[in-house]
């Protein structure tokens, strides 16, 4: 199903110059993926200690943005560079269900917001994160199968965030965006697994 984690081939094109330069004066491929998780914790602290602050929610779309470019360059630097590592492999799956439950479930504070679909959208993506590394478990892929996966997530909170900072306070909007976002993840879940298992049988 469509996703925009189809796009990553062609992001991760445009980053490839500014990758091979981090390579050169010696980063790593871990540190991309701390400073990642950094930035993440550092944005869902404001979002928690100031809930419903206009600079926290329209800093939140740019820090996504950022994110999701350091955990291309991170993923580059191992495949390309020769950095890949088990510690890295470990780092890189924990920092991004620890990423998404520091910067989405301050959400849940907010009066107009459905705390309980948010705190079930963090959960699901939890869920649906360990579904995909289990394909690797059984003996298939690591599945990044859509409809709604990190990058989709991303989006929707993105958006969410610069609405809310824009004055835009209404649950009804945020029920249906966040309930949608809800269904989207449990059908990814099916997906992922269903995908895996097919994947494996016909091995």
């Amino acid at each position: 199903m469509p996703t925009i984690y189809q796009l990553k081939s062609r992001f991760q094109d445009l980053l490839r110059p500014i990758c091979r330069n981090l390579a050169a004066r010696g980063v790593t491929a871990n540190q991309v993926t701390l400073t990642a998780l950094g930035l993440s914790v550092l944005e869902g602290l404001l979002l928690w200690l100031f809930p419903g602050a206009f600079l926290p929610l329209i800093l939140l779309p740019l820090v996504l943005f950022v994110r999701m470019g350091l955990n291309a360059i991170d993923g580059m630097l191992a495949r390309e560079h020769d950095q890949k590592s088990d510690l890295g492999a470990v780092l890189n799956e924990l920092g991004d269900v620890l990423s998404d439950a520091a910067l989405y479930l301050p959400f849940a504070l907010l009066p107009f917001v459905p705390g309980q679909i948010v705190i079930g959208l963090v959960v699901l993506a939890i869920i649906g994160e360990m579904t995909g590394v289990i394909g690797v478990q059984i003996g298939a892929s690591r599945r990044y199968d859509g409809p709604f996966g990190k990058s989709d997530r991303a989006a929707l909170f993105g958006l969410c965030g610069f609405l809310m900072a824009l004055g835009l306070t209404s649950a009804l909007l945020y029920k249906v965006l966040f309930g949608a976002g809800l269904v989207l993840s449990a059908v990814t879940i099916w997906n992922r697994v269903r995908a895996a298992i097919r994947e494996k049988q016909a091995s």
